[in-house]
């Protein structure tokens, strides 16, 4: 301990010149929303290829599961394609060249956070793959988060179990809204809040995506109902929703990108400058 003193005494001149310059660093970051931007994307960058690696060894560990996944969704594409009267039909739907108004990015989650009240994923796609801030992300089994900063080939996610989280949602049989969020206990379940009392709500009721933000179409799946619970303040349902998805192991994720988003976002902005 003597030695540690003496150390600290010795380079106290040291010390103190790197703790004032970390210090004005942060300070200069905080205040400079340009400076700030450039350090996220660098810290994105950095951690992003450390988790990649980390994540390529565990992987290959877990190919099993994950072509046991991707075999069952396979096969359920391939039931919707062959429940049809008419085969050819199939044929006439693959052939399709429809315009639709959401382009679709595949990544992979590479680190995935569930333990704290903050959590945060990391994928292996970035800007250079097209990637913004507030798109969403969803899978096979329903909603993932939403985009939160990006580097050139790695990016960020909001997890839906972030208690930060916000998300409109409605319960699919009435179309009645509200909103999603996650109050920090279990990885399994999130709430749906300010649900109205006139809504008709019972356990295993389909919750899904509102449709009310360009973040996420309509009716993309979320979970069903466990517990419905009435807040006598308010008067508002708030509902104990389970999750489809398994946030704990998450593997291919599906990008969901706009192509209305800017055009709405103007027109909201110009309707507010007026």
């Amino acid at each position: 301990m003597q030695q540690i003193f003496n150390f600290i005494f010795k380079n106290s001149n040291r010390i103190l010149f790197l703790l004032l310059l970390c210090i004005s660093f942060s300070l200069t970051i905080q205040s400079h929303s340009y400076h700030k931007s450039k350090i996220i994307s660098s810290a994105n960058f950095l951690s992003g290829g450390v988790y990649e690696k980390i994540n390529d060894v565990s992987e290959y560990f877990n190919l099993r599961t994950q072509n046991d996944a991707l075999a069952i969704e396979n096969a359920r594409l391939k039931s919707l394609l062959f429940k049809t009267v008419d085969s050819s039909a199939i044929k006439n739907f693959e052939n399709q060249k429809t315009t639709l108004p959401e382009d679709i990015i595949v990544s992979k989650v590479i680190h995935n956070s569930y333990n704290v009240h903050e959590n945060f994923l990391t994928l292996n796609s970035g800007s250079l793959q097209g990637v913004k801030s507030d798109m969403g992300v969803v899978n096979n089994l329903g909603i993932v988060g939403i985009i939160d900063n990006t580097s050139a080939n790695f990016s960020t996610v909001i997890s839906i179990l972030n208690v930060k989280s916000q998300i409109n949602a409605k319960i699919k049989k009435s179309n009645h809204f509200g909103s999603l969020v996650w109050n920090g206990k279990s990885t399994g379940y999130v709430q749906l809040i300010d649900v109205p009392r006139l809504a008709s709500v019972r356990k295993g009721d389909t919750i899904v995506t509102g449709g009310q933000s360009v973040i996420f179409p309509e009716n993309i799946n979320i979970g069903t109902i466990n517990k419905i619970y009435i807040d006598n303040q308010t008067n508002y349902y708030t509902l104990d929703i389970k999750l489809f998805n398994d946030m704990t192991n998450l593997g291919h994720v599906y990008i969901i990108k706009s192509k209305d988003r800017d055009e709405l976002n103007n027109l909201e902005k110009t309707t507010k400058n007026e």
